[in-house]
């Protein structure tokens, strides 16, 4: 039904910066949350950061002050912006869209994932 396909993903260096884009397509209802999630090797997938269409935005502690998550609704596309970069957070990253509504939280999606390497 939805169909979200991330780019932007690449090699970086330690205090650099990327901008990570996740596109949309399909039957969009309203009343969702796209985010960004991560999942380093040998790690669990943690949340990066979230936006509801309602305006609210939560990020994960790590990445709180350097990254910036935003939501172009014309456009069906979320974005994060990712500033001073550290190897820490080397890690495939995932988007994806639930939605608030109860008879609806069952309704996950998920992206197949953009690499982000932070390395010397």
């Amino acid at each position: 039904q939805v169909q979200l396909v991330e780019s932007g993903g690449g090699l970086v260096q330690p205090g650099g910066s990327l901008r990570l884009s996740c596109a949309a397509s399909g039957s969009i209802f309203s009343g969702n949350i796209m985010g960004w999630y991560r999942q380093a090797p040998g790690k669990q997938r943690e949340l990066v950061a979230t936006f509801s269409s309602g305006g609210n935005i939560d990020y994960a502690d790590s990445v709180k002050g350097r990254f910036t998550i935003s939501r172009d609704n014309a456009k069906n596309t979320v974005y994060l912006q990712m500033n001073s970069l550290k190897p820490e957070d080397t890690a495939v990253y995932y988007c994806n869209l639930r939605y608030d509504a109860r008879w609806l939280s069952s309704i996950t999606y998920w992206g197949q994932g953009t690499q982000v390497t932070v390395s010397s």
